[in-house]
Parts: C-alpha cells; sequence; structure tokens
C-alpha cells in the first residue's frame, strides 16, 4: 500500500524517533500494559488476592515480553470481530491467560473499568515515551549547536534590524543565543511536564468498583497506580480525563515549535543578505534552472513542517478540553492524529538541526554592510550628548540623521565635529568608535549559555 503521508514516505526516516512510540501498534501494546498493571494492582488487595490468588508476576511479565508486533497483529484481529479496541486488548489477554494456565484471572481482566480508564492512561505512557525518548533529546542537541553558534560567532558584528530598517549593531554570536535560551526554556517546560491519569469508571465515581469491593479506598489504590506509573492522579473526571494537563502539553510544544520557526526564519533571512553562509555540496542541486542557487533548504521545510504540527496540535488544544456532558467521541478520533503532529515536529526540528549544523558566518558580509550605515551610531551619540546635560540631543541627531539620510563615515566625523566641544573626551570616544565596535555586552551575553 503507497503511504498516503509524507511521514510514512518522504519524511519516514525524519520520523523514525516518534512513530514507533506513538503509532497504533504502540497504543495497543500500552492497553495491555494498563490492563496488566491492573490487574496486578487488584490482586495486590488483600480481599480480591485472597479469593483469586496471587499475583503471576513471571507469567505476567511473559505476556508483557511478548514482541510488540505480534500483540498488536492478534489483537487487531480480535477487533475484526468485536469491533471495540479496548475490548479486543481484553479478549487477546484472556487467551493469554488461558494458555498459561491463569483462567482463574479472567474475570479480573479490565474489571470496574470503562475503556477511557486504559485509553487515558495508555496515551499518557506513549507521550512520556516519545517525550523523553524524542523531544527533549533533540532538543538537547539543537540548545547545543546554538550555544556552540553563540560562541563561535560572539564577536561576529552584524547589522542590527527593526521594523526590517538598520538599528543597533549586534553580533551574530548574541542572536543565536537569544534562540539558545528561548528554546531551553521550553525545552524545560516540555521535560518538566507530567501527564495526567485516571482510573475510576464510566463515569468518575469508581461506581462498579464500590459496588463490588465497597470497604477497599478505591481512590487510593488507583492513585498508587497511577503514580507508579509515572504519571499524576486525576481526582476529579467525568468519564474522560479532561486533557487539561495534555493540552498544556500541547501548548509547550507548540511554543517551542514557534521559537524554532522564528530561528528558521531569520536563518533564511541572514542566508539571503549573505551575513550566514551554506556550504556548496559537490551533488547537490539547489535550483532545476540556476546553477549558481544553494537554497536555505533544511531552515525551509522546518518552518512547512512546524506550520502542519502547530496547525494540529492548536486543533487538539481547543478541542479535547470540551466533552458532551459525561463523554462524547469526538476525543477518540482527534487523538489518533498525535503520532501525526509530533512526526512533523521532529522533522522539523532534525532538519532544522542539520542547517544550524552547516552553517558559516560572512564576517566580511557583514562589515560591509556596517560600514554602509553610520548612522546607528547617532544612538551612542545622542545618549552621550544627553549624559552631557543637553536637553535637545535627541532632536539634534533625529533631524541631522534623518536630513542626511544614511551616512558614511566622513559624515558621521563631520556631524560629530559639529555638535560636541573639539578636543573633548567625549567627541575623542565618538570618533573613535565605528558600527563593528559599537555592540555593547553582545559578545559577553553570547557567551552565557543556555541554562
Amino acid at each position: 500500500m503507497a503511504p498516503l503521508s509524507p511521514l510514512d514516505g518522504r519524511y519516514a526516516q525524519a520520523a523514525g524517533s516518534v512513530r514507533d512510540l506513538l503509532c497504533e501498534e504502540a497504543l495497543i501494546v500500552q492497553r495491555c500494559r494498563v490492563e496488566i498493571e491492573w490487574l496486578r494492582t487488584l490482586l495486590e488487595q488483600e480481599p480480591i488476592g485472597s479469593k483469586f490468588g496471587r499475583v503471576p508476576t513471571a507469567k505476567l511479565a511473559a505476556i508483557e515480553r511478548l514482541p510488540a508486533a505480534t500483540i498488536a497483529r492478534d489483537v487487531r484481529r480480535i477487533e475484526k470481530r468485536t469491533r471495540h479496541d479496548v475490548k479486543a486488548v481484553e479478549v487477546w489477554l484472556a487467551g493469554q491467560l488461558k494458555s498459561a494456565g491463569q483462567q482463574r484471572l479472567v474475570p479480573l481482566l479490565h474489571f470496574g473499568l470503562t475503556s477511557w480508564d486504559v485509553n487515558n492512561l495508555a496515551y499518557a505512557l506513549m507521550l512520556s515515551q516519545a517525550r523523553d525518548q524524542a523531544l527533549v533529546v533533540i532538543a538537547d542537541r539543537l540548545v547545543g549547536i546554538l550555544d556552540q553558534l553563540a560562541e563561535k560567532f560572539a564577536t561576529a558584528a552584524l547589522l542590527g534590524r527593526t521594523h526590517a530598517q538598520p538599528a543597533s549593531p549586534t553580533t551574530m554570536g548574541k542572536e543565536m543565543a537569544v534562540f539558545a535560551h528561548r528554546l531551553k526554556r521550553q525545552r524545560d517546560a516540555i521535560a518538566e511536564h507530567v501527564f495526567d491519569g485516571k482510573c475510576n469508571g464510566a463515569v468518575g465515581n469508581y461506581n462498579a468498583l464500590v459496588a463490588a469491593w465497597p470497604r477497599l479506598n478505591w481512590p487510593l489504590i488507583t492513585r498508587k497506580m497511577i503514580e507508579g506509573m509515572g504519571l499524576r492522579f486525576a481526582s476529579h473526571t467525568t468519564q474522560i480525563e479532561p486533557y487539561d494537563g495534555m493540552v498544556e502539553f500541547f501548548d509547550a510544544v507548540s511554543r517551542a515549535n514557534r521559537v524554532l520557526r522564528d530561528l528558521a526564519q531569520d536563518a533564511s533571512v541572514y542566508i539571503g543578505a549573505g551575513h550566514l553562509r551554506l556550504p556548496a555540496r559537490p551533488r547537490e542541486v539547489g535550483s532545476s534552472t540556476m546553477p549558481h542557487k544553494i537554497n536555505p533548504i533544511d531552515f525551509e521545510n522546518g518552518e512547512g513542517n512546524i506550520a502542519v504540527a502547530n496547525a494540529l496540535l492548536t486543533m487538539f488544544a481547543e478541542q479535547l478540553q470540551q466533552s458532551r456532558l459525561q463523554r462524547d467521541l469526538s476525543d477518540s478520533t482527534i487523538l489518533r492524529n498525535i503520532g501525526t503532529a509530533f512526526g512533523h515536529t521532529v522533522v522539523a526540528w532534525t532538519s532544522i538541526e542539520r542547517g544550524l549544523q552547516s552553517l558559516d558566518c560572512d564576517r566580511e558580509n557583514m562589515a560591509v554592510e556596517l560600514d554602509a550605515n553610520w548612522q546607528v551610531l547617532a544612538e551612542a551619540a545622542q545618549t552621550v550628548l544627553r549624559r552631557m546635560g543637553n536637553a535637545d540631543a535627541y532632536e539634534i541627531f533625529r533631524k541631522a540623521t534623518r536630513s542626511a539620510g544614511r551616512l558614511d563615515h566622513a559624515a558621521y566625523c563631520k556631524l560629530i565635529r559639529e555638535v560636541f566641544p573639539n578636543g573633548s573626551p567625549e567627541q575623542k570616544m565618538l570618533l573613535a568608535l565605528t558600527p563593528e565596535k559599537y555592540i555593547g555586552l553582545a559578545a559577553r551575553l553570547a557567551g552565557k549559555k543556555a541554562g
């Protein structure tokens, strides 16, 4: 069957780090894990264990060790008959218990649960793995590369631009450091997120469990199980865990995506201006008609994939927190697209990472642009003149620079000699100043690694 999504075709390799963690097969396996963990939890309760026997630890572990592909294949076959995904897991586990000589435990499978008790925990476990094994790993690499570029280009003076117009100079390293610190903040929000989970029945009140064993403390029992799985216990829910926490996670990933999209756009502009350079690889083609082209394709691919990912993540956030009364099924369909959103996220991140790894800085090109814009030193000049007590300092330089437009070195020096007392320390300092030297603490800031 031909792939419908580029994640299964063109981007298959790049998306590989999350495919195995967020695919349908992974969901089935995590459902099995939850059902087995619930069975263990039940058998550890004294009145239940005394009736049904001890936990068959080795035999349950053997079921969990079965290959994921085998579990998913067999469960899918059963689902064709049941037409219910979670029930198919229960039926499959019943067969495994019978084969292991544990038929006595079959009545305890899925005991007192609704399907969403299993599903919400399964999705939380899947996303936890994707966070730890893919997103945080790539984010750490990106922050590390940005820190290296910040240090490498710390003193590479660059004409700043605000509103796309020449502004006070900065350094390329300082600009890379800004992105490193921004991304690190979102990386930490992603890494520190704890997913919520519930296991409290059809409307969130433990109705069936209380009916079966009214003397057991079911909130405490389920809390211990959920926290033991590395999740946070959701005490008040309807049939569904209300997704508030999951949406917070999606928002954190969306924010990281927006930071990286901003980085990708800036990198493309700097490359277009000649300030950053991409390597000319021998066999690579930039254009089918213009042989000279070296396009910022990795950054532009990153932009496009982030646009797709954030469209989905935003939709998840808008839809999942809403449910008709105690339950409707709209969330089930939406959640099946989680892998798609994170697949495009990972493709974008790895593409931008590849682009960053190949960047170099053209200091000569940046110096030429700086030398053509001496008017940016008017900020320093008017500030020094204000320090000297001149209340009209700003107006003096506003009129002079706006009437002259762009200043060259000679015009700048002429202006400084006209405004400041001849031979004064302020005049000497400003005459010695150049756009390339007017970078404030940019080099020092570039040297401060994100963290």
